[in-house]
């Protein structure tokens, strides 16, 4: 039996892109309720609001996925913001969980947390050997303390808090805002409006040389779950497929689902990020059996015609 059968569950950032997935896959294991608290009504960066949440849903398990979140772009213009709201939800809303005696907290972090130089693949041990890379730091640190948090608030008050550390996510339903989406909804956003303008070139920022590791939506909320229902240790647990692409074979791929056939400039001017991102996965798969079931190609090819679908 599913240890969230029956449970009261509320999930942060339920109705966001991942919390959607995360909400309808949960309904597999028949929780007694599913709560999604909405910003305007309980605003997670204040703690009269998270008291007035936990009062109104009385909640035995909290998925915290909620995050203010943005590509490199966004990142540069909101260090400030990205800091502040992301570390303010988290550590109240634990703050609250250990005083509420919730029976179990998971913490989603993010990638972003580890060093820039950080040798590939990325081990859980190797978390605190530098600092993150700049463009992303505040909004890795800010997520980073959670994981602090979760393992204090263990060894002080027997909190079973965990923290999982998903890579880049993607999929149908993805943000494609031009100001703050992440890569391959950018991606996919500019070759599809450039094919469909006429364009016969498209702008990609850096150099196309730095690496990155994608997750499928899908994929990311299954391991959540598996970890929400079986795994109870301190220890930080990688999600992702354990497999890096370059930013410009990722480019390449994404403009011929696309049916983009023009060039692809890169714009040396703007910054590539962290130069590689892949993940050791063996954790998740010893400790709860987590292992992807979707390929890049297949997510790909499903989040172009996704979009492709969209009313302009």
């Amino acid at each position: 039996m599913s240890a969230l059968q029956g449970k009261r569950i509320v999930v942060t950032g339920g109705a966001g892109f991942l919390g959607k997935v995360v909400c309808r896959q949960l309904e597999q294991h028949a929780p007694l309720r599913i709560d999604v608290p909405r910003s305007a009504q309980y605003d997670l960066r204040d703690a009269r609001a998270i008291a007035q949440m936990f009062a109104d849903f009385r909640p035995e398990i909290v998925l915290h996925l909620a995050a203010v979140v943005g590509g490199i772009g966004a990142n540069r213009v909101n260090p400030g913001r990205y800091f502040y709201d992301n570390a303010m939800m988290g550590l109240q809303l634990m703050e609250a969980a250990r005083r509420h005696d919730l029976q179990k907290f998971v913490a989603v972090g993010t990638i972003c947390s580890y060093p820039k130089f950080t040798p590939v693949p990325f081990r859980e041990d190797d978390l605190w050997n530098g600092y993150p890379e700049e463009t992303n730091a505040p909004y890795g640190l800010a997520k980073k303390m959670l994981l602090v948090q979760a393992q204090a608030y263990r060894q002080q008050y027997g909190l079973n808090a965990v923290t999982l550390l998903p890579v880049n996510l993607y999929g149908p339903g993805d943000n494609f805002n031009p100001e703050s989406s992440h890569v391959i909804p950018a991606l996919i956003r500019k070759f599809v409006t450039a094919r469909r303008a006429g364009a016969d070139s498209v702008d990609v920022w850096g150099t196309g040389s730095a690496s990155r590791e994608f997750l499928h939506v899908d994929d990311a909320a299954r391991g959540i779950l598996l970890a929400a229902d079986s795994y109870n240790k301190p220890d930080p647990v990688n999600l992702g497929s354990g497999h890096e692409i370059t930013i410009r074979d990722l480019a390449e791929t994404i403009s011929k689902f696309c049916r983009f056939a023009g060039q692809i400039r890169w714009d040396h001017t703007k910054p590539d990020g962290q130069p590689r991102r892949c993940l050791d996965t063996a954790r998740a798969r010893a400790e709860f059996g987590f292992e992807t079931q979707v390929s890049l190609k297949q997510g790909l090819d499903e989040t172009v015609a996704w979009y492709e679908d969209q009313p302009e």
